[in-house]
């Protein structure tokens, strides 16, 4: 059987503030074969973004040596809601704008601590000069220009990425939040922040043998041709698609963890992985486009 990966890495990231184990904080699962072709699971819970960075590079050298190649999956966005760019007034006006914007505002410490909150309130003041459509903090980081509350309106913002609003569509799978939203139980905006510069980092590192859908990649059904060459598939993923029972003790986030990775090694053995990178069925090529080249789109949805 053609498979087009060896390794499926998913990540579950963390926007903590200090060191952190456990529930809600950085969970990396690895599904590989063995020389017999059965899948194996390994599980690891980092307690620092920067300490996660170091394994997971770490993990793709050990799997290459192996001769496989790799998807990783990531728990948060890897593109802000259409129009972002453009209002930050970005050079070039998608993703690349965007992922360059950030890894140039983003510090995030080897402890964890991180600007995330004073990055929103600069990307409010450069967008709207008021304390939209970035929303949510602590009261300590409370200002001019980032509220503690929900504003009464997103004005010409969309509240949604496209691939979010497609999930309000799925009965079996929980609602997307908004990359708007900054602090609160289940929130991504923070996270996508951290996320999208470590993945930037990760990326650049592995030079043109990695590639990020559906940004580079564009929305294609996976071959093995088409990833000839290739180390490295990196992809959004969207844990609630895949049901399962948790383990004994295990976290939420290690289940989602787990799950995915299972989910997705088990679609390529029958050769119905490389299909999802097809995209979405149904938008137009106006919004198809927009998912592809600025918001990104969730590996299944």
């Amino acid at each position: 059987m053609n498979r087009l990966f060896g390794a499926y890495v998913i990540v579950d990231y963390s926007a903590a503030e200090g060191k952190k184990t456990g529930e809600s904080s950085v969970w990396i699962g690895v599904m590989k074969r063995d020389i017999r072709f059965r899948l194996s699971y390994q599980s690891h819970n980092p307690a620092t973004r920067a300490e996660a960075a170091t394994l997971l590079r770490t993990l793709l050298a050990d799997l290459r040596k192996r001769g496989d190649r790799v998807l990783v999956g990531v728990d948060f966005a890897l593109g802000f809601p259409r129009g972002t760019a453009a209002r930050l007034q970005l050079k070039t006006a998608d993703w690349r704008g965007m992922w360059d914007f950030l890894a140039k505002n983003i510090v995030d410490k080897p402890d964890n601590k991180n600007n995330r909150f004073q990055v929103a309130a600069k990307m409010n003041r450069l967008m709207t000069d008021e304390a939209y459509p970035f929303w949510g903090c602590p009261k300590s980081d409370a200002q001019k220009w980032l509220s503690t509350l929900k504003p009464d309106s997103f004005g010409d913002f969309p509240e949604l990425r496209l691939t979010e609003q497609e999930t309000l569509k799925l009965r079996k799978a929980a609602h997307s939040k908004s990359l708007w939203q900054m602090h609160g139980a289940g929130v991504v905006g923070g996270q996508s922040m951290l996320g999208i510069t470590a993945v930037k980092s990760l990326a650049e590192s592995l030079g043109e043998q990695a590639q990020v859908w559906p940004f580079q990649t564009g929305f294609n059904t996976l071959t093995e041709e088409s990833v000839a060459g290739l180390s490295t598939v990196i992809a959004e993923i969207y844990s609630p698609l895949y049901e399962g029972a948790a383990e004994s003790g295990e976290v939420k986030d290690a289940t989602g963890v787990r799950l995915t990775a299972t989910a997705l090694a088990e679609a390529d053995d029958k050769g119905q992985l490389g299909a999802l990178f097809a995209g979405p069925k149904g938008l137009s090529e106006a919004d198809t486009a927009i998912a592809a080249t600025e918001e990104g789109w969730m590996l299944g949805v």
